[in-house]
């Protein structure tokens, strides 16, 4: 066999035998119809609301000990009644401000998310808009990155958001932004608002650190009716999903293209013999 021919035979085996190369390492996602940004600091269950902020940011992360980035314009939804400052609970939950590795963030507002650098990130933290400070401007923001939010999920970042259910300061001008529209997942949700009375955890809400008594006793205000492929993470008491989490992976249309490739090769080795 010529030089060319084993070279093809070699990349044909290496193929089969690891399979299709993946592209960069996947990031973890956590979302929520919990508001714990607003419960970390009032309601009757402080403690919980603090540890989904805590095991949720431990699975998103990944490990990776770069800063948080906090998406935070302002105050503006205070003034709506029944919300609170989303970055007071997230320092009630032990996270302090700050750029050096360890449990600290970075804030930043709509206008300079346009330009941030989210390598730099190891998770992004997308507060409430009811309950917390989610504006439709930094929604609108949001939107706008949605495709460096997917390549930095690609490459393995991580991304944590809680309820979204319409309860915010809107944006200027319509269309508003759609609820969670920035997630690169096929996913539905709708607004339900309720006591969190009889949630149910799922085994895979339990393997994150989550307990039952972390998802009672406050309020939620959102679930999700379709996944995008995420795993439950805890149930209302009628059964619908709360919270949902897990690993984004590649996209279908970069392994088909890569698996196509490899079908080239293959007829070119065989042709060649």
């Amino acid at each position: 066999m010529c030089l060319r021919h084993s070279r093809i035979a070699w990349l044909l085996t290496f193929g089969l035998i690891f399979g299709v190369p993946q592209l960069g390492h996947a990031g973890n996602v956590f979302l929520s119809g919990h508001d714990p940004d607003f419960h970390a600091l009032l309601g009757s269950n402080a403690s919980g609301a603090q540890d989904i902020i805590e095991r949720g940011l431990d699975f998103v992360r990944d490990s990776n000990t770069a800063p948080i980035l906090l998406l935070e314009s302002g105050t503006e939804n205070l003034a709506l009644g029944d919300h609170s400052d989303s970055e007071q609970g997230l320092i009630a939950s032990g996270y302090t401000s700050g750029s050096t590795p360890g449990n600290h963030y970075v804030k930043v507002s709509a206008a300079q998310f346009a330009t941030t650098d989210l390598a730099l990130y190891s998770a992004l933290f997308i507060p409430s808009d009811h309950g917390g400070t989610l504006t439709g401007n930094d929604l609108a923001a949001l939107d706008g990155r949605a495709a460096a939010i997917a390549a930095y999920l690609a490459e393995g970042g991580g991304l944590i958001a809680f309820a979204e259910d319409g309860d915010r300061v809107p944006a200027p001008g319509n269309p508003q932004p759609q609820n969670y529209g920035f997630v690169p997942l096929s996913l539905s949700s709708g607004a339900l608002g309720q006591s969190e009375v009889g949630f149910l955890l799922s085994p895979f809400g339990a393997s994150l650190g989550l307990a039952p008594t972390d998802i009672n006793g406050n309020a939620s205000h959102s679930f999700f009716s379709t996944t995008g492929g995420l795993n439950p993470v805890d149930f209302d008491a009628a059964g619908d999903i709360i919270s949902i989490a897990g690993t984004v992976v590649p996209e279908p249309s970069t392994a088909l293209l890569l698996a196509s490739g490899l079908m080239v090769v293959a007829r070119m080795w065989r042709r060649s013999r």
